[in-house]
């Protein structure tokens, strides 16, 4: 058994409580239908066709329980398949899906570099694993292999500059502690307790991990295999294999024009250039979510506003929302860059407060007093910024 496999039989990451079922659904970024159809599909896909998923290194079910409960909620018909080399962390997962009575799972022990022998797939979310490989390479080459024409897959790779800290420690750790995942996780508490307070991770206010259990602290310190990509080269080993980014959940981190001030200087940045460009200069960037397809499949994947378009407001009810935008003209956010304000004109407070995930943009317009062709120029500069935030998605899975 490798060292990464005792380690997730050992501790099971990230730690679940199958219990926990009955009090709330964990969502997130990526592989949330919604984000799957803003970012892979323009927020068009029409839900009656079949959908075939593979949650590739499914660890104890985070996206594969988010995935599957939303899909039975919104009373659409999916199969979904879960990998995992772990026996342990599947055995979370199974429990999981039972404690929801999730039917429309099928669960393999196995590694993704097998992923196509699964068959072909609609989606494919692999979130947390492509750098613990010890050839991460081989793995995005595994995924493409595995896409089905017009599929598209949602991934999550951890970043070097917003992990400061983080490798030193591993590194240390790795030449130090030695025997099973136990005795390495002891040993290591103890050393970690005697950092002095000016080692880079104690300065990294961006990490938590270490503080969720023995999971967290396992997995972010004492791993024995972790590759951060920047986002040039996480680019780079989609291009390799066969595939291109369609667009990601966090753009406002990847826009370097507030921190730079003089757009000017980036005029003659490519997209690629600018994201590298804003993860330097930001510096807190721990993680890149990102949406990716075939090359030559991924022109205009991502949702834009008109008028037969369905939007949702995601992470807060659209009333608050409104509400918000009503009494101050401006919505507040915090993100790995800090906290900053999204401006929102107040007229546009009895729009937002219409948006039920059912409603297109017309029929909220006419709704409203007006029509979509008025509400337009204004719409459509704060649909940006909410989506850029991850706040906004367009889709009609829950539209009969």
């Amino acid at each position: 058994m490798s060292g990464v496999e005792a380690q997730y039989e050992a501790y099971p990451y990230p730690e679940r409580d199958p219990e926990d079922e009955t009090k709330r659904l964990i969502t997130g970024s990526p592989s949330h239908p919604l984000e799957i159809d803003h970012f892979l599909h323009a927020g068009r896909r029409d839900w009656t066709r079949p959908f075939r998923a593979l949650v590739a290194g499914g660890g104890t079910g985070d996206a594969l329980i988010q995935l599957a409960q939303v899909m039975a909620s919104a009373g659409r018909e999916a199969e979904i398949v879960y990998l995992d080399l772990s026996k342990a962390s599947r055995r979370i997962a199974e429990a999981r899906a039972r404690a929801r009575g999730l039917d429309n799972i099928a669960f393999h022990t196995g590694s993704l570099l097998d992923a196509a022998g699964h068959g072909r797939f609609d989606y494919i979310d692999c979130c947390g694993v492509l750098h613990h490989l010890s050839d991460p390479q081989a793995g995005f080459d595994a995924l493409a292999a595995a896409l089905a024409p017009g599929g598209g897959i949602g991934l999550m790779v951890y970043a070097p500059h917003g992990r400061s800290g983080v490798y030193p420690l591993q590194s240390a750790f790795g030449r130090l502690l030695k025997g099973p995942p136990e005795d390495r996780l002891k040993r290591a508490r103890a050393i970690f307790g005697r950092l002095p307070e000016g080692h880079p991770f104690r300065r990294n206010p961006h990490l938590g991990d270490h503080e969720t259990g023995d999971a967290g602290f396992y997995d972010l310190l004492l791993h024995s295999q972790d590759t951060p990509f920047t986002i040039t080269a996480l680019a780079e080993a989609l291009e390799r294999a066969g595939l291109v980014m369609t667009g990601t959940p966090n753009a406002h981190l990847y826009d370097p024009a507030p921190i730079v001030g003089d757009a000017a200087d980036l005029d003659a940045l490519s997209g690629l250039e600018r994201m590298a460009l804003a993860e330097e200069l930001c510096g807190a960037i721990r993680l890149h979510v990102v949406y990716a397809a075939r090359a030559g499949e991924a022109e205009a994947r991502v949702a834009r506003p008109a008028p037969g378009m369905v939007p949702h407001i995601r992470g807060v009810q659209a009333r608050a929302l409104a509400q918000a935008v009503a009494k101050s003209g401006r919505i507040p956010v915090t993100s790995a860059a800090g906290r900053s304000f999204i401006e929102a004109p107040k007229a546009l407070a009895p729009i937002i407060a219409r948006i039920n995930g059912r409603r297109t943009l017309d029929e909220i317009a006419r709704a409203s007093g007006t029509d979509w062709f008025a509400l337009a120029p204004r719409w459509t500069p704060l649909s940006e910024r909410l989506s850029s935030f991850g706040l906004l998605n367009y889709s009609g899975l829950y539209r009969r």
